[in-house]
């Protein structure tokens, strides 16, 4: 087992596709030589691009599975949120792949400061109708339903709801899939931190605002369709780091 520095990463938005093998590489790269090194690993959602449900294998999930048992064997712990695309996403993966499975908001002491994670969408309130389709599709009633179709089923009910959303997105502006940010102010009052981490909108910045009556700071992750996209944080620092793809 190798010694572990005092490091953290953060990642969310891969969506992890086997059309897109050269997202899969670069995963697969950083979690061999990056991930390795530090204490632990929190994956913020959409780790994959879509998940039909836990008996769903392809040669990807499998990898996925071997590279977290992989590195959670080296002793890096590896933690996993639920994101709008990978949400039924169940205890029999996160178990083949020793993968802790988080809350949608989590309250985490890293390195004696509390931070907030979150994939984030909860945050774009303005989406209205995503937001309506969300609360639907958390509901126990709604999953229960769905993981009692046919995989046949799932796969097409999941590919129609996907291009309808890309379409709807066309028409809409990027405030509106934005985050509101009295929302933001909102759940760091609610969890009493003053640092919160999430990804899902793919505009990675280190944002400074006012919560508690005190300064704040909000980091968006960055996606991973055109680079790798991470977050380091030690003791001292937290960078948004990046590599693109060979």
């Amino acid at each position: 087992m190798k010694n572990k520095e005092q490091v953290t990463y953060f990642i969310a938005d891969l969506h992890l596709a086997e059309n897109r093998p050269d997202i899969t590489a670069c995963f697969l790269a950083f979690m061999k030589n990056d991930a390795i090194k530090a204490e632990k690993l929190y994956i913020l959602g959409d780790l994959f691009e879509v998940w039909f449900g836990d008996d769903y294998k392809t040669e990807l999930t499998e990898a996925v599975i071997n590279a977290v048992k992989t590195l959670n064997s080296s002793g890096t712990k590896v933690y996993f949120i639920h994101g709008n695309r990978d949400f039924l996403l169940g205890n029999h993966y996160a178990k083949q792949a020793n993968m802790i499975l988080l809350p949608e908001k989590q309250l985490i002491d890293l390195y004696d400061e509390k931070v907030l994670l979150m994939h984030g969408d909860t945050l774009c309130t303005r989406d209205v109708d995503y937001q309506k389709f969300r609360k639907k599709s958390r509901s126990w009633w709604w999953q229960g339903f769905m993981k009692s179709l046919p995989l046949w089923l799932r796969k097409r009910i999941a590919d129609n709801y996907r291009a309808k959303s890309k379409q709807a997105q066309q028409t809409k502006s990027l405030d509106i899939m934005d985050v509101t940010e009295s929302e933001v102010v909102k759940d760091l009052e609610e969890y009493n931190c003053q640092l919160m981490i999430h990804g899902h909108t793919h505009r990675p910045n280190i944002h400074n605002l006012t919560a508690n009556n005190s300064p704040a700071q909000r980091i968006v992750l960055g996606d991973w369709y055109e680079q790798g996209a991470w977050l380091k944080v030690t003791p001292t620092e937290k960078t948004l780091l990046n590599t693109h793809f060979n």
